[in-house]
This record gives structure tokens, C-alpha cells and sequence, in this order.
């Protein structure tokens, strides 16, 4: 049963869906439920979500949201975006409570990484 207004699901844009899918998955172990040519739910993501084929992607210079996912290993897992194809957008860094780094996907969306 759904939580009254939380968030719920995710929607993303995706330049190159079958990349994009491939990436996730290899990278942080995302499952994949295509729904046609032009559009695959995400799962085991945290959050419900999916990805459509769109020729926009979403960046924060653009003053779009970052989607941050949580790694207990953030080396390994800096190492297995590069491994990937993932772009490095910005090395790990510290912030208050942690560390992160950001990346792009294929679709050449950003997004980032955090650990304590």
C-alpha cells in the first residue's frame, strides 16, 4: 500500500535506454521491466521508478535535481562507474556528514554518490 504523499515513483529521461539499462544494472545490480521500445522500469533501485526514451537528459547545471544514490564502499564503487562507461563528473569530495562524487550516465545524465 502506497504511503498518502510520499513520493512514489521516479520517472527518467533516457538518450540511449539500452546503455542506460545495461550501466545500472552492472554497476549497481538494478533489475529491468520493459513496458514496449520506449520504456523500462527500474527495480530493486530504492525507490520506484522507470526510464523513457527521451532526446533530453538532466544535469544541475541545468537546475535539475541530483539523484544520489548511497554506496557502503564508495571507492568500489567509483571504480565500477568508471569501469562502466560512467563519465566522473566530479571526484570524491567531502560534505558535511560525508563523502560523494558525480558522475554521467550513458544518457549522459547526472547523478551522485555518497557514503558517511
Amino acid at each position: 500500500m502506497a504511503l498518502h504523499h510520499t513520493i512514489n515513483y521516479l520517472e527518467l529521461p533516457a538518450r540511449e535506454l539500452e546503455a542506460t539499462k545495461a550501466f545500472f544494472q552492472a554497476v549497481f545490480g538494478w533489475g529491468f521491466v520493459d513496458y514496449g521500445p520506449d520504456y523500462s522500469c527500474f527495480t530493486q533501485a530504492g525507490i520506484d521508478g522507470g526510464f523513457f526514451r527521451s532526446s533530453v537528459n538532466f544535469d544541475t547545471l541545468n537546475g535539475c535535481p541530483l539523484l544520489v544514490l548511497y554506496s557502503n564502499d564508495l571507492n568500489a564503487s567509483l571504480e565500477a562507474v568508471k569501469g562502466h562507461g560512467g563519465e566522473i563528473s566530479k571526484d570524491i569530495f567531502s560534505f558535511p556528514g560525508g563523502r560523494r562524487f558525480h558522475f554521467r550516465c550513458p544518457s549522459q545524465n547526472e547523478y551522485a554518490v555518497w557514503s558517511e
